[in-house]
């Protein structure tokens, strides 16, 4: 119950956060079977949801300090952009996912958690601060900055 109940807000935090399905899943898996296995620790019952999205929050940070991140040069995005554009550009619905996939993927390890959080996930500034163990003036910093840094990124679909 408890699986099917958290597994797909961890699963679409995981994904955005690695940007690879195959990861994002066994990060899920991974927080699922952490999370059962210290269930003792869960001091609090009542804050459950928050205590295993803080596992799978852990778990993605420790993937990304793993690997090195993707670096995409802006050129190439402006580059892909100025392709398709002209006075009738037509964009494709797939095709500006995957522009704003990328765009997200550019964004630092926090500020794409902040990001996320607060405009995929819908979560409030006291919510992340509580999960994040992060004060609620330092993400609303974070989720400035990232927001301008996707619109620089995103500028050219003005």
């Amino acid at each position: 119950m408890l699986v099917r109940r958290y597994k797909d807000v961890l699963y679409r935090y995981a994904e955005r956060m690695t940007g690879r399905v195959d990861e994002a899943e066994d990060l899920v898996q991974r927080s699922l079977i952490k999370g059962f296995n210290n269930l003792s620790r869960c001091r609090e019952p009542e804050r459950f949801g928050g205590w295993l999205y803080r596992i799978v929050v852990n778990l993605c940070k420790d993937q990304l300090k793993g690997r090195h991140r993707l670096e995409v040069p802006l050129e190439s995005v402006a580059e892909r952009s100025s392709k398709r554009a002209g006075p009738d550009r037509d964009f494709d619905r797939s095709a500006l996912r995957e522009e704003l996939y990328q765009a997200l993927q550019e964004l630092s390890p926090d500020r794409r958690e902040a990001f996320v959080l607060k405009h995929v996930e819908g979560w409030s500034y006291e919510e992340m601060a509580e999960v994040l163990q992060v004060s609620v003036s330092a993400l609303k910093m974070r989720v400035m900055r990232a927001r301008e840094h996707m619109q620089e990124l995103l500028e050219h679909y003005r």
